[in-house]
């Protein structure tokens, strides 16, 4: 007779964490993941409901940044921390979710979680997500404004220190002059090596971070707004069921910090995933400074354009090109859209010589 196969230390603590939870009895459906270190399932229940398991084990991630740590200190314990990620822990999601949920917007409702085993159950937003259904068909328009009319709604209230929910609490920190260097800086380590290009020289760094030090400075600066931090139509879910703001499903939240009231609006504007017309970012930017009059729109657009770029560079870079060398090649294929977006911001007349710098060390042939 043969013995039921030896399941993994980590699959013995789901199976144990969803019978503690009521959920033992599921038909569970593996979904597919993304760049980071969760994963998710599908859980069915015999009665047609279904609900989202989150995988999050904590030991595949640095330490995040406490919050009172020195940035010698943030460095000394590696990018989350440097970066101000959360690393995909629980606290911050399930803090986050609620918080964004006590404002009327479409966070997922936790049923249960356990923050030291990095394990949840959510609601189950269904699948779709806006780059799906416009990929379909169906017209874009309508949904990024709804987008934008959440970014709106997200950024009326005054954020709080500490994100706090269901047992657990969060600090919800500063997308500061650190954060962003270290990770526009990633496209001076990674971009050579996944291009074959030599090294940049001390005069070429020493250049670089003279030319983006005002553009984080402005980051922090501003870092005035409840931010999302990956706000793109891969992590937005249409629910024309709902009213309002709540139409728009949000996913993938946990990162969020208090940061430039752009950060959202570039994500979803200049999707390093998908095509966002130059006419469809303007309208958008247009439908957003409209909701809020009290900014002055040339000093905001050449911020946008500024933050936009350096976040291009990131992508470019720490997403990108370091996928790429991990031996994951699909990442190559957003590239050249990437390239496109941070042409197209160092094209403002305030970033000549941003775009001065790409041209001399930056040739097109070294542009995926």
């Amino acid at each position: 007779m043969s013995s039921a196969p030896e399941i993994s230390e980590r699959e013995a603590l789901k199976v144990g964490f969803l019978e503690a939870a009521g959920f033992g009895d599921v038909r569970r459906q593996p979904l597919g993941g993304d760049a980071s270190t969760r994963s998710y399932e599908r859980l069915h229940r015999a009665d047609g409901t279904s609900f989202i398991f989150m995988d999050q084990p904590p030991s595949m991630e640095s330490v995040v940044c406490p919050p009172k740590a020195t940035p010698e200190q943030r460095i000394a314990l590696g990018y989350n921390a440097a970066a101000r990620l959360a690393g995909g822990s629980v606290a911050a999601f399930v803090t986050t979710a609620a918080y964004l949920r006590d404002q009327g917007l479409s966070a997922p409702r936790i049923f249960a979680h356990d923050v030291g085993a990095g394990l949840a159950v959510l609601e189950d937003l269904g699948d779709g997500l806006f780059a799906t259904l416009i990929a379909g068909g169906q017209d874009e328009a309508p949904l990024y404004e709804a987008a934008i009319d959440v970014q709106v709604a997200m950024q009326s209230r005054t954020p709080p220190d500490v994100l706090k929910a269901e047992g657990c609490e969060w600090p919800l920190l500063t997308y500061d002059t650190l954060a962003l260097k270290i990770a526009t800086d990633t496209f001076l380590e990674f971009w050579p090596k996944f291009a074959g290009l030599p090294d940049f020289g001390a005069e070429a760094v020493a250049e670089w971070e003279a030319l983006w030090a005002p553009v984080w400075a402005w980051g922090e600066a501003g870092a005035s707004v409840f931010t999302h931090r990956d706000y793109h139509a891969q992590n937005l879910l249409w629910l024309p069921e709902r009213a309002g703001v709540a139409r728009v499903g949000l996913l993938d939240f946990q990162d969020a910090l208090k940061a430039h009231p752009a950060w959202d609006l570039l994500h979803l504007l200049q999707d390093a995933r998908r095509d966002v017309s130059p006419e469809l970012e303007a309208a958008m930017l247009d439908r957003y400074l409209g909701a809020k009059p009290e900014i002055e729109r040339d000093r905001f657009t050449s911020e946008y354009r500024a933050l936009a770029a350096s976040n291009a560079a990131r992508i470019l870079g720490r997403v990108f090109a370091r996928q790429a060398l991990l031996g994951r090649p699909q990442y190559k294929a957003y590239m050249p859209r990437t390239w496109r977006y941070l042409e197209r911001n160092l094209a403002d007349p305030e970033l000549a010589p941003l775009k001065a710098w790409f041209d001399r060390h930056m040739p097109p042939e070294a542009r995926a």
